[in-house]
């Protein structure tokens, strides 16, 4: 039975629910129902999930889905740099599933975590102003615990391909717990020089030769640093720098990625 639980740490609650199109706009509902944020919504499974740039996200019962729902988490202009933050907290909440082997562990930009190159997780992040003025934002988290699909623009993989017999609720207490960590860190967008520090700790191609591909054309270049917005800068062959705001970043040392 669906059920509303109290008792989350620092406030925070969950709605947790079984077979859902999709944990974020069951998140956003309540925000435009009067929600006031601090509120995971959490599913068995999706059926109508969604990743970047609209595309479905597969979502089998066995993976971890949930979004959190903020309110009013920070001024719109520093909203941005929010997606780095939640890749840090899924980062952090797998860190202990890899303790034996924590290089195999990396971010790819903005939002991904990788296992030894392959995706594990989805990050999707959507935000809509509500009548009453407030600013909704759902940060929803996707990860593959027993499950992961084989035909994704990038390699992906899950715990369970990993050797790693892990629950869906020891991943999500991980989460709950990584996200209030970082989102104090983050501090309402205040605090992102600390975020920044931490993602590059943790991220993959700094400085190596990256494909980034955009609505409307793929850019080949360096990622030459990440800024204090966390957008990314791209140095190009010609001698420009382009800043990129969005897209899918594909490693050109890897074999088997699209061009």
């Amino acid at each position: 039975m669906d059920a509303l639980f109290a008792g989350l740490a620092n406030g925070w609650r969950r709605l947790a629910l079984g077979a859902v199109a999709s944990t974020n706009s069951e998140a956003m509902a309540l925000a435009r129902a009067g929600d006031a944020g601090r509120l995971w919504v959490t599913a068995a499974s999706q059926t109508a999930g969604r990743g970047r740039s609209a595309r479905v996200w597969v979502s089998e019962p066995g993976n971890l889905f949930a979004s959190a729902l903020l309110i009013d988490p920070a001024p719109v202009e520093r909203l941005g740099s929010l997606p780095l933050v939640a890749a840090l907290a899924v980062y952090d909440a797998l860190k202990p599933e890899f303790a034996a082997n924590p290089h195999a562990l990396a971010i790819k930009w903005p939002n991904d975590v990788l296992v030894d190159g392959a995706k594990i997780n989805g990050v999707l992040l959507e935000s809509e102003r509500l009548p009453d003025g407030r600013m909704a934002v759902v940060v929803g988290c996707g990860v593959n615990v027993a499950h992961h699909p084989d035909d994704t623009l990038y390699p992906a993989t899950s715990l369970r391909a990993c050797g790693l017999e892990t629950s869906v609720e020891t991943v999500f207490e991980r989460l709950v717990a990584a996200l209030d960590r970082r989102l104090a860190q983050w501090d309402a967008g205040r605090g992102f020089a600390l975020v920044r520090e931490d993602w590059l700790r943790a991220a993959r191609g700094i400085g190596e030769p990256v494909r980034v591909r955009l609505s409307d054309q793929t850019i080949t270049g360096r990622f030459a640093e990440l800024d204090a917005e966390g957008y990314l800068w791209l140095d190009l062959a010609n001698g420009d720098r382009r800043r990129i705001s969005a897209g899918d970043l594909f490693f050109t040392s890897d074999p088997g990625q699209p061009r």
